[in-house]
């Protein structure tokens, strides 16, 4: 098995937990106090509280994992309106803003929702579990490429596509997995998470593609109407 392949997919896969491209640089990010615009203010106060509230959560949802979030703003030049959750190499959970986000939202319920969505992906385990489908895919990929006599070439391209399909056969199912632990997250943080996930309305739609990464903004929309009611 071509395992730097693997390890290579497995890593851009650790750094796209919410499914947004790796960087293509090394990442170099700022505390939330450098933010040079009048929206560090709203920002910080969003950290500030969900934070806590976000690090309960996953002490109660889980075992052994770490829930000391460190939340990073990302500021590159240059990068469009984002957030992801990655992981440190100590496995310390980090939630990264881009500056064109926290500029763009309109309100601290945004700002709120985006953070309990991508503190969910942590909680959730999500990253593992697409890692454990990725090397399934890759297996299965490159078993199918031997059993049909192809080259070692043909192999690593089988486990490279194996373990990219697999890692997105559950990225929507994740995606509403994040929506409704962060619409939790967000209210009991004293946040509007129905005002929050307005964003989406302001957002492409991503549909319902074959193989798509998230979900329709409709359906996104409703999980959080409905878990927001089950509060």
């Amino acid at each position: 098995m071509a395992w730097k392949t693997l390890l290579a997919v497995m890593a851009a896969i650790t750094l796209a937990a919410c499914d947004v491209s790796a960087p293509s640089a090394p990442l170099t990010v700022e505390p939330i106090g450098t933010v040079p615009r009048a929206s560090a203010q709203n920002f910080a106060q969003v950290v500030r509280i969900v934070e806590p509230v976000a690090e309960r959560e996953c002490r109660a949802r889980t075992s052994g994992v770490n829930c000391d979030f460190k939340v990073l703003v990302d500021d590159r030049p240059g990068q469009p309106p984002n957030a992801f959750q990655t992981l440190d190499r100590s496995g310390r959970p980090i939630i990264a803003f881009t500056q064109a986000l926290i500029d763009d939202a309109r309100n601290v319920d945004e700002l709120a929702f985006v953070m309990g969505h991508e503190a969910a992906h942590h909680i959730a385990g999500h990253i593992p579990r697409q890692q454990q489908n990725a090397v399934a895919g890759a297996v299965i990929g490159g078993l199918g490429a031997v059993l049909l006599g192809g080259n070692a070439e043909a192999v690593q391209n089988a486990q490279r596509q194996g373990a990219r399909i697999n890692a997105r056969a559950f990225s929507k199912e994740f995606e509403l997995e994040a929506d409704a632990l962060g619409t939790v997250i967000t209210a009991r943080a004293g946040f509007d998470p129905l005002r929050g996930a307005e964003f989406f309305n302001r957002i492409p739609d991503p549909g319902d593609r074959f193989l798509g990464t998230h979900p329709p903004n409709a359906q996104r929309i409703d999980i959080v109407r409905r878990t927001a009611a089950g509060l």
